[in-house]
């Protein structure tokens, strides 16, 4: 199957569940989620970012993705440039990306406006979505750090405004979620209410949730038990908490810490047990069994297992 459009997936799924965006960088990332998605037959975005651009060539990753689309054929997926400036989101509009991000939610609100809406300008003339940031999430994606104290909640109003002068196709809101596997503050958790305001804004209207992932305290304690060293307070989003935001208008939630915990649990346990033996196959295999395993609960808790022979293309 060709991917499709975000549009068309967030048109079908709002305030009733959400999807899944997985963020890949290797063979083994690319064929669990799409043997999950069919499987479970679950729509699902696949997510690429400039370094997973950087770290494997642009075309290999899309080799990689369109192979899968042929080995999977059931699966309904969308192809999405997660974090890009303007350059990326250009390369990757004229690379066959049905959505794109812009995120310039570092730049002033007037900066943002304008280098989202020169992004929103080429994508729409090839039919292709852009997904816009507003608001800075603290925490760590990739290569890039932002300190706590330069994060701030979404403005629902700002919202508002935003997407009325860029013509965005979907909005990533900054509402208590941290990039990496420090997800909280102490014991924040997500703000519900800046959620529902913005939803009142911007009545159905796709939102997008940021550093979403679980950051399962087994597979932390499995790094730590097999000679890792990350710190006890390593938390994330609840399944409850995910389930809850879909109400407000979230259809898209990322997850990218989650894959690489797995991938460090997996290749921690097995080296650390079996340290004369070398073959990548073996712990390979076994990581793209764990995906399909954490990815059968994300779409579980998103509501979208089984919804993808319901999409209308």
């Amino acid at each position: 199957m060709q991917a499709v459009s975000t549009k068309i997936l967030f048109n079908q799924c709002y305030s009733n569940y959400a999807i899944a965006a997985v963020n890949v960088f290797t063979m083994e990332q690319v064929h669990g989620v799409f043997a999950a998605a069919q499987q479970y037959q679950s729509p699902v975005i696949v997510q690429i970012t400039p370094v997973a651009r950087n770290y494997a060539h642009t075309k290999m990753m899309l080799a990689m993705v369109h192979a899968a689309a042929e080995v999977y054929s059931d699966v309904v997926f969308a192809i999405h440039l997660d974090h890009g400036n303007e350059e990326h989101a250009f390369a990757a509009i004229n690379e066959g990306y049905t959505s794109v991000m812009i995120d310039a939610s570092h730049s002033e609100f007037e900066e943002n406006v304008a280098r989202t809406k020169a992004v929103v300008e080429k994508a729409h003339a090839k039919n292709i979505v852009v997904e816009a940031e507003l608001g800075i999430l603290s925490g760590v994606e990739d290569d890039i750090s932002v300190d706590e104290s330069m994060s701030r909640y979404t403005s629902p109003a700002q919202a508002a405004e935003f997407v009325q002068l860029t013509n965005c196709d979907s909005l990533a809101v900054a509402a208590g979620t941290s990039h990496g596997a420090y997800k909280f503050s102490g014991q924040q958790g997500m703000r519900f209410h800046v959620l529902k305001s913005i939803q009142q804004k911007l009545p159905q209207f796709p939102l997008v949730l940021h550093g979403a992932s679980n950051v399962r305290q087994e597979d932390v304690a499995s790094i730590n038990a097999h000679g890792g060293k990350l710190a006890a307070n390593a938390s994330g989003v609840s399944d409850e908490e995910l389930k809850k935001t879909i109400q407000y208008g979230v259809c898209k939630v990322n997850i990218a810490t989650d894959l690489r915990l797995l991938w460090t649990k997996v290749h921690r346990e097995f080296f650390y047990n079996e340290p004369e033996k070398f073959d990548p196959i073996i712990p390979g295999k076994k990581y793209i069994e764990e995906i399909k395993i954490l990815l059968a609960n994300k779409f579980e808790v998103l509501g979208s297992t089984g919804k993808a022979s319901a999409i209308k293309l």
